[in-house]
């Protein structure tokens, strides 16, 4: 980043989901910087960035508010941005390293849901504890004496945290996409797809293969698995499934009726079996098919 910032200014007092995964985002990109957390108008109005606080939406000037009248704009699907959402707008795309897949896929499943929950745009009843309710959960209690500023930033410690596991797992997903997109094309038989290591696969197969029916794949601990594919996504029937004697048999059992040595197991639901060998598991496999 060339751009020079010193000062990040957001509100004082009680704070929420949205300006504290905003200062987690920009601490990612702005490790030096000072942080300040008040409402008086002239700290403010020298801060190189401004938070949540201020009543401006101007990304080129550093201020990023959205409570002013009419709000800060929203996405095309109606959910409205949040100081969360104005800061991913601007900076998402860097702290993503340049990925704009990544940085796209964090909107949608992190960053757009907690503008959505600051806003009230959330449709329905929730149920359960969401991440915006666990940053609120940081703020001192009635009972309690704690400083709110040191409280805040325990919240952006563990915002930070699950910021960088989101990216993580973000660029996982795009990374496994075109590992299973080139296992797809290498594949000798189309309906048995090989993964040298284990990567996620279910939606790229469902994308790009009409054909494929299992999948083998080394587990972490060095055996091999073969498993079936979905119809579709979350979906528990498979395209086709593994042959119905092998159904909950392991070790010798399994052994027998397949006649391969190092046979381990047999989901009793007949979607994913292994052997110890990669030989052997492909065997599996050709029995499966010509069930």
């Amino acid at each position: 980043m060339t751009e020079q910032v010193q000062v990040i200014a957001t509100h004082n007092g009680n704070f929420h989901a949205d300006d504290v995964f905003a200062i987690a985002a920009l601490k990612s990109i702005f490790p030096s910087v000072e942080l300040i957390r008040t409402r008086d108008l002239d700290t403010i109005a020298k801060a190189d960035i401004v938070v949540d606080v201020g009543g401006i939406y101007d990304a080129e000037q550093g201020r990023f508010d959205h409570h002013q009248k009419g709000g800060a704009g929203a996405r095309e699907n109606g959910i409205p941005f949040s100081s969360f959402g104005l800061i991913w707008q601007k900076y998402g795309l860097a702290i993503c390293a340049g990925d704009k897949e990544v940085a796209d896929a964090l909107d949608k499943n992190l960053v757009s849901v907690i503008d959505a929950i600051d806003c009230g745009h959330v449709e329905g009843v929730q149920t359960g504890v969401s991440l915006s309710q666990t940053i609120s959960m940081f703020n001192p209690t009635w009972q309690e004496e704690s400083d709110f500023d040191t409280c805040f930033d325990e919240a952006v410690a563990f915002a930070s945290r699950i910021l960088a596991r989101f990216i993580a797992a973000a660029s996982g997903g795009v990374n496994a996409k075109a590992i299973v997109a080139q296992a797809i094309e290498k594949a000798q038989d189309p309906r048995v797809i090989v993964l040298e290591q284990y990567t996620p696969w279910k939606t790229t197969v469902l994308r790009l293969s009409q054909d494929a029916l299992f999948m083998v794949y080394p587990s972490q601990t060095g055996e091999w698995r073969i498993q079936t594919v979905p119809v579709e996504l979350g979906s528990f029937e498979d395209r086709k499934k593994l042959p119905a004697p092998w159904a909950g048999l392991s070790d010798k059992e399994l052994q027998e009726v397949t006649g391969l040595d190092d046979a381990m197991f047999c989901h009793n639901g007949l979607f994913i079996a292994g052997c110890k060998s990669f030989e052997n598991t492909m065997k599996m496999a050709e029995m499966a098919l010509a069930y």
